[in-house]
């Protein structure tokens, strides 16, 4: 067989595996939650060790959420910002058709963190994601983008 009809062949076949129907059901999309046994145990502060998006599956980027209410406005409150926020997150997910399930990493941003917010911020995940904890950086920073934010939460979205 001649080198260019060999590469033909080798280039439709790609295209036509390409063009195969790659049609997925919810369960072929679903997370895969990893907490290695010989590691500390992340879930009860509100996030995994890992998780395994599915082959093939589309994503969304979520940029970070604030806590302000619909009109702008911001608590001086932490914990009332960090559930602003995090409704904020849920209505950006509804807005791409996503659930929180669907959430396979989160990175939160907090200002002058210290121990003492911990419990809202596990709280707050906790009430969103129930047991399908997301993969999560906590990042503590001196300021956001406007000044009176205490908090702000992006997230990567696997999609159906």
């Amino acid at each position: 067989m001649s080198r260019a009809l060999n590469h033909l062949l080798i280039g439709g076949l790609i295209i036509m595996t390409m063009a195969v129907s790659t049609a997925a059901t919810a369960n072929d999309l679903e997370l895969t939650i990893v907490n290695p046994k010989n590691l500390y145990d992340p879930s009860p502060n509100g996030y995994s060790t890992a998780v395994i998006t599915p082959p093939g599956a589309r994503v969304a980027y979520i940029s970070g959420q604030g806590g302000q209410d619909s009109k702008g406005a911001l608590s001086p409150d932490f914990a009332v910002q960090v559930r602003q926020a995090y409704a904020n997150l849920r209505a950006a997910l509804d807005g791409v058709g996503a659930r929180p399930d669907q959430v396979a990493k989160l990175t939160v941003f907090v200002v002058d963190h210290d121990m003492s917010k911990l419990g809202v911020l596990t709280q707050s995940v906790k009430e969103m994601f129930g047991e399908k904890l997301p993969a999560q950086t906590l990042v503590p920073v001196p300021k956001l983008a406007i000044d009176p934010m205490l908090f702000e939460v992006e997230a990567v979205v696997v999609l159906e």
